[in-house]
């Protein structure tokens, strides 16, 4: 058998406080043993867990790896509306007037990540 992805790992300032965010954006829980001032936090989304490192390097480029997320039951603005509430920022308005493009927004570390349409705003 091949390997499969075990983790998604993303180097973070605070692991915490970065799965949590990801915990509330994904709507995925955080796992039992995660706790504040721990230096590993792992959010257990369906497919791929994320697992947060805190590392003592701050971010200091664009990422060279992020997510795309496709809201399932709202629609894209309905989505940024809802990460914006969370603490995510706006970093570029990428939509097109037909309705294609995406939102990039970043996390609360600065992280960048896009939001594409909903489901049912893509055609069938």
């Amino acid at each position: 058998m091949s390997s499969l992805i075990r983790h998604l790992t993303v180097d973070c300032a605070d692991a915490h406080r970065l799965g949590s965010f990801w915990a509330a954006a994904l709507e995925a829980p955080l796992a039992d043993d995660d706790h504040p001032g721990d230096p590993e936090a792992t959010v257990l989304a369906p497919g791929v867990s994320l697992l947060f490192v805190t590392v003592p390097d701050e971010k200091t480029v664009k990422n060279r790896l992020h997510l795309d997320l496709q809201p399932q039951d709202r629609t894209r603005e309905e989505e940024v509306d809802r990460l914006l509430a969370l603490g995510a920022t706006l970093v570029a308005d990428r939509r097109r007037p037909d309705g294609t493009g995406w939102v990039v927004l970043a996390d609360v570390e600065g992280n960048e990540f896009c939001v594409e349409r909903g489901i049912a705003e893509r055609p069938s």
